[in-house]
């Protein structure tokens, strides 16, 4: 056995002991013909001594190490002596004089320093990922990665969920984002697809009685990266038969505090609060509203019925709505802070917006004589904004108006600092549309999925009007992030083919798809529900990452780049002859 004990044993060790550490020189120093290194292992660091009089020929020994040496070493622990103790460190009153030295491999000069705060790019820490993770807190974010995932586990196995894998290997079902594609060796032209989720397994696991059923699940996406996307993934997936949604809710919820008492030793409130999408939208502008902080939307489309202004005429003739933002504060912005709210509301896809500023003395608005002095002090009225405060109002069709002025209830919250740092506010966000229409490709897709089960009471205007039905899908939500998305799933062969028809999957397509769960959906399929959350999303969330590719082991750029191994890589031309493939010029 190289080692015997980590860093972290030794805090509370008696004087005298034997310590037997293996680990990696984090920093030397010398004083006074000592020398003193720092070794850092898994558990934190303890200092070492090198004394020329104990042992002159360990001391040479010693005078070869620099940072990043991986070594072993003996000796007794000691303490240290008055004054030189570090309370910032668990072993920061103790130290070992070393007795014995081994160089297990030494280490050139790292490109960076192994240090907290050193102002690295993702560039070069994810080059040298393998040193990166050496550091405190990437090594903290990977622990705390266990610590939850171990947390479900145990949780999951008392009420008596099985942990089932489901195929990689998978069918290509385009729904969504793109499929990673695998090509067939031993069938020519053929091909599997990395799995987006587990869906349809899970769903057939159910038909088979597996009845609980959880995974954690590796899933593929071939999208566009953002700061909460990659294309490799990690989810929590569970199912479970003859189920409602108070049932998942429950679960979920108390998943969510054994997870919280595990890994923060806090008591999480529970139940969570809940709002429908309607709801969510007409209040917050969004179906994943941050509730740590208010401001809260306003239907202000009466007090504007008989305006004189033209475009909001236009609107509230159209059947459009105006809506108000009020901000606690933002009467002194500037002509460019303003551009800069209208710039979002533009981006979320709205026409504009018309600033009220609620000053001193009186109103500010661009057209202010065209809305009228007294209907916009109504509305700042019934808007309740503060003295010093700011009216946004956005008239568009009411999905439009709603969503521009959540993007700008964001972005006026990060200005005037109302987003606590700390606390965790959950939500479940439920019965969201069933479907929504594509306008440039004159269709309608599925909000969610397209197995997820509408409101029986919904179900007679399933085809002609499907912008009618809600679905029982349900978002949890938290500090403003969706973290988990599930569903009530469609259990009737029959209701399926309807969804499949409103999407327009004419119906030798639907069976060349999903031809298998229609069959399956034949043999007693029972009522059936789950959910996944992101492990990676939550992860950064309890961990306080700023991108879920600080809690991925080895995570991709971007661009989809491995920096550390350089994949995406080209392939052999005999390899892709094996595969029957051949790639084009040009």
């Amino acid at each position: 056995m190289i080692r015997e004990h980590l860093a972290l044993d030794l805090a509370e060790a008696r004087p005298g002991a034997a310590a037997r550490l293996a680990g990696w020189v984090h920093r030397r120093r010398d004083h006074g013909g000592l020398i003193f290194i720092d070794l850092r292992d898994r558990s934190g660091l303890v200092q070492v001594v090198f004394d020329p009089k104990g042992d002159a020929q360990l001391h040479r020994q010693a005078e070869q190490l620099r940072s990043e040496f991986c070594v072993a070493v003996e000796g007794e622990v000691a303490p240290r002596p008055a004054g030189t103790e570090n309370p910032k460190l668990p072993t920061g009153r103790v130290e070992v004089r070393a007795r014995k030295l081994t160089i297990l491999n030494p280490s050139p000069t790292p490109p960076f320093e192994i240090v907290e705060g050193a102002p690295l790019s993702e560039e070069l820490r994810y080059t040298y990922r393998y040193l990166d993770l050496r550091r405190e807190k990437p090594r903290r974010l990977m622990r705390l990665r266990h610590d939850i995932v171990q947390a479900m586990r145990r949780f999951l196995d008392q009420e008596q969920f099985l942990e089932i894998e489901t195929p990689v290997l998978n069918k290509s079902t385009p729904e969504g984002a793109r499929d990673f594609l695998v090509p067939s060796r031993l069938s020519p032209g053929k091909f599997y697809a990395l799995p987006q989720s587990p869906q349809l397994f899970k769903q057939i696991l159910m038909v088979a009685g597996a009845e609980r059923y959880y995974q954690v699940a590796r899933c593929f996406r071939d999208e566009d990266l953002r700061a909460d996307r990659q294309p490799e993934f990690t989810q929590l997936d569970l199912e479970l038969s003859f189920t409602d949604e108070e049932e998942i809710f429950s679960i979920m919820e108390r998943l969510f505090a054994a997870i919280w008492q595990a890994v923060r030793g806090e008591k999480l409130p529970t139940p969570f609060p809940r709002l429908t999408y309607t709801e969510a939208m007409a209040r917050y502008g969004t179906d994943k509203p941050d509730l740590r902080f208010g401001m809260e939307l306003t239907e202000l489309t009466e007090l504007f019925r008989e305006t004189g202004f033209k475009r909001f005429q236009e609107v509230i003739g159209a059947g459009g709505r105006v809506v108000g933002l009020a901000a606690p504060g933002g009467a002194d912005f500037s002509r460019k802070d303003l551009d800069d709210l209208i710039q979002v509301a533009k981006s979320a896809g709205a026409g504009g917006l018309v600033p009220v500023q609620v000053t001193a003395n009186g109103l500010v608005c661009p057209v202010l004589k065209h809305l009228g002095e007294e209907a916009l002090q109504k509305a700042v009225a019934e808007a309740r904004v503060p003295a010093g405060g700011l009216l946004l109002l956005a008239a568009d069709r009411p999905r439009m108006a709603q969503a521009a002025l959540g993007a700008c209830r964001l972005e006026l919250a990060k200005r005037l600092k109302l987003i606590p740092e700390s606390g965790f506010r959950f939500l479940w966000v439920t019965e969201f549309p069933m479907f929504h229409y594509n306008e440039q490709e004159k269709r309608w897709e599925a909000e969610h999925h397209p197995f997820t089960a509408p409101f029986e009471a919904d179900l007679p205007a399933m085809e002609k009007e499907p912008g009618k039905i809600r679905s029982r899908a349900y978002d949890l939500v938290i500090n403003g992030v969706e973290l988990g998305s599930g569903s009530i799933r469609i259990h009737r062969k029959e209701t399926q083919e309807g969804v499949f028809r409103v999407l327009g999957i004419p119906e030798p397509e639907a069976l060349d798809r999903f031809g298998f769960l229609l069959e399956a959906f034949r043999y007693g399929a029972p009522p059936h529900g789950g959910i996944a959350f992101g492990v990676d999303r939550l992860t950064a969330l309890l961990g306080g990452a700023d991108s879920i590719r600080e809690v991925i082991p080895f995570p991709k750029t971007q661009k989809g780049i491995d920096l550390m191994v350089g994949s995406p890589t080209e392939v052999s031309s005999d390899q892709l002859k094996g595969l029957g493939l051949g790639l084009k010029k040009g």
